[in-house]
Formats: structure tokens, sequence, C-alpha cells
């Protein structure tokens, strides 16, 4: 291979594609044919690619942690002392793992005992 020559890429994911093609897969997809709606081509690229996963029933992995915690929250003062520092322990834990996965704005403070209404407030 001379300087100028470029390695063989891999496309992975084009292989794939080219792959399911082949064997019918994209025959009858939803919406295809259809025409793309003129606002996907206009503003910001990742507002239109939201609006295209919510359209299509997405849901983020932060989202639908967010949902978890906010469930969790219920019922908490019916648990006897221990059991709820077990379990505010262990809604922290998905606390962080929200915020690690999250847009910053959205991230969350943790969850303490004495602040118990509040944090439904928040993440209701």
């Amino acid at each position: 291979m001379s300087d100028f020559e470029q390695p063989p890429k891999n496309d992975l994911i084009g292989d794939i594609l080219k792959d399911y093609s082949k064997t019918g897969g994209m025959d009858n997809l939803k919406g295809s044919g259809e025409k793309i709606p003129k606002e996907y081509f206009s503003g910001d690229t990742f507002q239109h690619f939201q609006k295209i996963a919510k359209d299509a029933g997405y849901k983020p992995h932060w989202l639908k942690l967010q949902h978890e915690i906010s469930d969790r929250l219920i019922g908490l003062e019916t648990l006897d002392p221990a059991a709820q520092k077990k379990e505010v322990a262990k809604i922290n834990k998905k606390v962080a793992e929200h915020n690690q996965s999250c847009p910053p704005p959205l991230q969350k403070m943790s969850i303490s005992l004495d602040g118990l209404e509040a944090a439904r407030r928040i993440w209701g």
C-alpha cells in the first residue's frame, strides 16, 4: 500500500442496513413514501431529532428514570425509619444515574428524608 492509499473502512452499520434491505426488511416501513414535513429541514437539528423521536414513541433513559424516581417517592412515609433510609439511598443511586444521562439543565439534587415533600414536588 502506498502512502496515498487509504486503508479499507469498516462500515458495520452500512453493512447491516444493506443485509437488512436485501432480505426485505426495508419494505413497507411506516411512513415510507410520505413527504418529509418542511419543518424538519429548518432550525435546530437536535430539536428536530427530539420531535421525531418523540413522535416515534421513544423515551430517553433519563426520562424513564425520572418517572421511576417519582413513583418510588410515593408512599415512602408509610415505611419504618430504617426502611425509609434504605429506600432513599436506592433512590439517590437512581438520581445519580439520572444526572449522568440527562441534559445538564435538567439535573436534580439528591433526596433527603427531611425533604420528601419538596422531592415529590420536584420529581412529580
